[in-house]
């Protein structure tokens, strides 16, 4: 379809910037079917993730008004399209290309809500939300919600809730670093933990509560073992890649050397107790122990990598820089309306650069491994500033060997810096005009 051809609703959807709702009533099922391949047959021109949501079917009053095929008509064309479903998506790039039915309690209203492939985002800004506290569920979700066992927004949820495909690209975006494998292996045994639980409650003859039998209906065991494996298999695979932090090495080299003493003494055990087969799978073990803390030991630490928000916080931090300027300039001295207006947006750089910083944090990491990574991006980009600043050419003259600091201002009274001009100036009466000594510095900021 071109956009000529494309309907005035499907129009609509793809010019759509954030989540929006679209009511079916009164299409058919051919209209429908249209318009929803129009829409979402190519990516959205986005790069961050918004919901769709159609309305499908209401209750007894607005009944009438929908095509009893409407929500089929709906599901079938996205499934032609490729789009998948998936209970437990939410509104994060890593979920473009799903959908999920639903049946909003409150309201009394069936929907199908999109979640459009788009051209841009790497999804791991959305999923940063999580980490943040933020909800990642949608808003709209009637009945349930499962608050009481596995909060929604919660990587935990996202876990349990999310398709296998889903999960994989989740994993490589929120869990890249090993340890946060290590977590990742730690919250799905939790959750399957909690399935057993509800098993031994029904065979008990315990009737299961709303929150727990929907859990229970959603997930499966299964699911969770599929997980595991994968989740395990790649932390293997990043092990012996040799991709793991300092932190990381030390840790493993550390267990490894634990299980290295422990072989030790239980070889010296078997010996005294003249046990020569149980000795043979222990000196197997040992060697393999060996191998492996050699393996370990030849790894090269890996740095960890950067925050995911750091091209808006590096932005933020460039905007930040002549604010800084003025302010350090200005001390001793009243500033205009104006400078105070403009002094105004720092506060407001500083606050949106630290939640960048904190949303930005994977799950299950190490408090010290995300300080560390935080510390690394504020250092990478103090170091490019300076190389800037290095990089400035001299004044015209030629005079100049050193460029002006960016925080020197001309304040009244002071001398300038030299290699401005070889014209001798005319004295100026102290207390000059500040403004225009601020001015007259500006070219070198």
């Amino acid at each position: 379809f071109t956009m000529a051809a494309v309907s005035g609703m499907a129009a609509s959807i793809r010019g759509a910037t954030e989540s929006d709702t679209f009511d079916l009533g009164g299409h058919s099922v051919a209209n429908i079917n249209t318009t929803i391949t129009s829409a979402f047959q190519e990516p959205f021109p986005l790069s961050d993730m918004i919901r769709v949501t159609f309305v499908v079917g209401a209750g007894k009053l607005a009944r009438q008004k929908y095509d009893d095929g409407a929500q089929k008509a709906v599901t079938s064309a996205l499934r032609t399209l490729g789009f998948e479903e998936d209970r437990g998506a939410s509104c994060v790039n890593e979920c473009a290309g799903t959908f999920k039915s639903q049946h909003d309690t409150g309201k009394n209203l069936k929907t199908v809500v999109v979640f459009p492939n788009i051209v841009g985002g790497s999804g791991s800004a959305d999923l940063d939300e999580a980490m943040g506290g933020v909800t990642l569920g949608d808003d709209a979700d009637g009945g349930n919600d499962m608050n009481s066992i596995l909060p929604k927004g919660c990587p935990e949820n996202m876990i349990a809730m999310s398709s296998q495909g889903v999960f994989e690209r989740m994993l490589q975006s929120k869990c890249y670093a090993w340890h946060q494998k290590k977590g990742c292996v730690a919250a799905l045994e939790s959750i399957k933990k909690i399935l057993e639980d509800l098993d031994t409650k029904l065979l008990g003859g315990t009737a299961l509560e709303d929150a727990e039998q929907d859990l229970y209906d959603s997930v499966s065991m299964s699911s969770l073992e599929e997980k595991e494996a994968f989740v395990k298999k790649e932390m293997h695979s990043q092990v012996e890649n040799g991709k793991l932090t300092k932190w990381e090495r030390e840790t493993l080299l550390g267990q490894v050397s634990d299980k290295l003493e422990t072989l030790e003494n239980e070889i010296k055990t078997a010996e005294e107790e003249k046990k020569p087969k149980r000795l043979e799978k222990l000196k197997v073990a040992q060697q393999k122990a060996q191998e492996r803390k050699k393996m370990l030991e030849d790894i090269v630490p890996k740095a960890p990598p950067p925050l995911s928000r750091n091209p808006e916080i590096s932005k933020l931090r460039t905007e930040l820089r002549p604010l800084q300027k003025l302010e350090d300039g200005a001390k001793g001295r009243l500033l205009s309306i104006k400078e105070t207006q403009t002094l105004a947006r720092k506060d407001e750089i500083l606050e949106e650069i630290e939640r960048l910083e904190y949303v930005s944090r994977g799950w299950f990491e190490d408090d010290d491994a995300f300080a560390t990574r935080v510390q690394a991006s504020r250092a990478t980009f103090d170091a490019k500033d300076k190389q800037k600043v290095k990089k400035k050419p001299s004044d015209a003259s030629g005079s100049a060997t050193r460029t002006v600091s960016a925080n020197s201002w001309v304040l009244p009274g002071a001398k300038k810096p030299v290699g401005r001009s070889t014209t001798k100036k005319k004295k100026k009466p102290a207390g000059g005009n500040v403004f225009g000594a601020m001015m007259m510095d500006s070219d070198s900021d």
